[in-house]
């Protein structure tokens, strides 16, 4: 890999292809997979993502919002889209773009039932989205009749899926929540099935969920951290490689003198003569103000370099004393061996809001 010389996000796509055919060795060859690519693509590359990954064996991509999933089509992404949190107010360009809405209150299916009947739709695939513990998004089991007098109404949709997502599937100390889900899940969709003259597609299962409970891997399961190389938890971490690597240069190098302090609010103070290294990344670029005043890091030459004072929104400064550098050398900020992960958990987060973070003005590179 060349050495970078600005700030870079470099994207890996043998490694997504590595995390796609590792989680794909867990199911059944009748189970479908749904790519999460929400968020772009989990600070990625949304686009990128999507159009190598539906060469792949992917069966269904999801985003959050409409917009995501207009740019996905307008990208050349032709296989079916889930809109897991659509607002009604972008009803029309939904369906004008082909994707499938996710329904989980009863304003939400009135109002698309709607708008599907004023745009001429028949069987237009929507996703009953059920509440089995998250509490978060979702009808409940005594929804059901509600549901069932709307869809022998209309001819405008049709079920395409019925859904739920787990809690705590990664925590093992909570393996009896999850099997409640699970249990509540499966006790939902009979009901729900008996009531149809057709079967709709079940799915339920997250990443955690496909490693740890393959007894809930039904007709589709769905996968967004584990593609971009995190499984968590150290067992299954090692299975997976992170797509993402961080870069920057080292922009000034400073000495400075015992008592004099760097960056604002004079955050730093040295109790020594320290030298220092301006990196060209900050808060505007995904790195936040929680990874100042030595809870986060950086890699130079092998050696961590910890951050110092606040960082700024466009810089962080970090103490380079013992670190035998120049302006002008390459910083690693996470890659596959100082991962996402272990930065985020310096400073009490996860790896989801770091990488998800990285700012649309870091420059992406890619790896094909």
């Amino acid at each position: 890999m060349p050495k970078a010389n600005e700030t870079i996000l470099e994207i890996d796509f043998k490694a997504l292809k590595h995390n796609l055919e590792y989680i794909q060795s867990k199911l059944q060859k009748k189970t479908k997979t749904l790519a999460v690519v929400k968020a772009f693509a989990y600070g990625s590359d949304a686009t990128e993502i999507a159009l190598y990954l539906q060469n792949l064996s992917v069966d269904y991509f999801a985003v959050a919002y409409i917009n995501e999933g207009i740019a996905l089509r307008q990208a050349g992404v032709t296989k079916p889209i889930l809109v897991l949190h659509p607002q009604a107010i972008n009803f029309k360009e939904l369906i004008g773009n082909c994707l499938e809405p996710s329904l989980y209150n009863a304003k939400i299916f009135n109002e698309f039932i709607e708008a599907s009947s004023k745009e001429n739709q028949t069987n237009y695939p929507v996703h009953i989205k059920f509440n089995t513990g998250l509490n978060r998004l979702g009808f409940s089991e005594n929804d059901i009749d509600f549901l069932m007098s709307k869809l022998n109404k209309t001819t405008s949709i049709k079920v395409a899926s019925i859904f739920s997502h787990l809690a705590a599937s990664e925590d093992l100390n909570e393996t009896k929540f999850t099997q409640n889900q699970i249990k509540s899940f499966n006790i939902i969709s009979e009901n729900f099935i008996s009531k149809l003259d057709y079967k709709p597609m079940l799915h339920l299962c997250n990443t955690s969920g496909i490693l740890n409970y393959p007894e809930a891997h039904f007709d589709m399961v769905r996968t967004g951290i584990g593609l971009y190389g995190f499984g968590n938890s150290e067992k299954e971490n090692k299975h997976f490689k992170p797509i993402g690597t961080l870069k920057t240069v080292i922009s000034q190098i400073h000495t400075i003198n015992k008592g004099e302090s760097v960056g604002y609010n004079r955050a730093y103070k040295s109790s020594d003569i320290t030298k220092t290294a301006t990196l060209p990344i900050g808060h505007a670029d995904g790195i936040g103000r929680q990874y100042g005043n030595g809870k986060g890091f950086v890699i130079i030459h092998g050696q961590k370099a910890p951050i110092i004072g606040n960082v700024c929104m466009d810089m962080i400064m970090v103490n380079v004393t013992t670190i035998a550098c120049k302006e002008g050398d390459e910083v690693i900020v996470f890659d596959p061996k100082s991962t996402a992960e272990h930065l985020a958990e310096q400073a009490n987060t996860i790896s989801y809001e770091l990488i998800t973070g990285i700012s649309q003005r870091v420059k992406r590179v890619y790896l094909k």
